[in-house]
């Protein structure tokens, strides 16, 4: 059964210590945490010489990185079930308040933030492989290579839509799961 890759990035408008993104940094861990109870969740990158899961290979950025002085900008990669399971967890939830806060700390960009594609169960992705699909979103708009949300595929390639009833079954589990999680945002 192939599994959804989610790569995504971003540059902080400040350097990542500055206060101004604090908020972000509060919430880090808890999104991780609420990610790994989410309903499809498989796995996740973790990042090199932190602790938690294994990196996926030596961490790169996309073309898009502005250096802020300290080497670093937010960026996951991870691995679901399906477009429904990575659409709950992504827009409803702890997940969810953290896009909301999201222009605290992000400006709005012209390239994408995010790239999804399908890899084969067992297959686990590289950092610059992420990049490489982040960039070729850019690049050459949606395709079964590199798509996002509104303009999706499936495995076998074909356009498709997100499944919005499978959506509110993730969500419902979501909130059961997180629930010890909501107290601590």
């Amino acid at each position: 059964m192939p599994h959804l890759a989610l790569y995504n990035f971003n540059n902080f408008r400040v350097p990542s210590q500055e206060s101004a993104n604090r908020g972000f940094h509060d919430r880090n861990d808890v999104n991780f945490a609420a990610a790994e109870l989410s309903e499809g969740f498989v796995a996740r990158s973790g990042h090199p010489d932190e602790p938690g899961p294994e990196s996926w290979g030596e961490q790169v950025y996309p073309r898009f990185h502005v250096e802020n002085g300290d080497g670093w900008a937010p960026a996951t990669l991870s691995l679901w079930r399906d477009l429904p399971a990575l659409f709950a967890f992504s827009y409803a939830g702890i997940h969810a308040e953290a896009l909301r806060n999201a222009r605290q700390w992000f400006d709005r960009q012209a390239w994408p933030t995010y790239a999804l594609w399908w890899v084969e169960e067992g297959h686990i992705p590289e950092w610059r492989e992420g990049v490489d699909r982040l960039e070729h979103l850019h690049d050459h708009g949606p395709s079964p290579h590199a798509f996002d949300f509104k303009r999706s595929f499936d495995p076998a390639g074909n356009p498709t839509t997100v499944d919005h009833d499978a959506v509110k079954r993730c969500r419902e589990a979501n909130e059961r799961a997180q629930a010890r999680l909501v107290d601590t945002v």
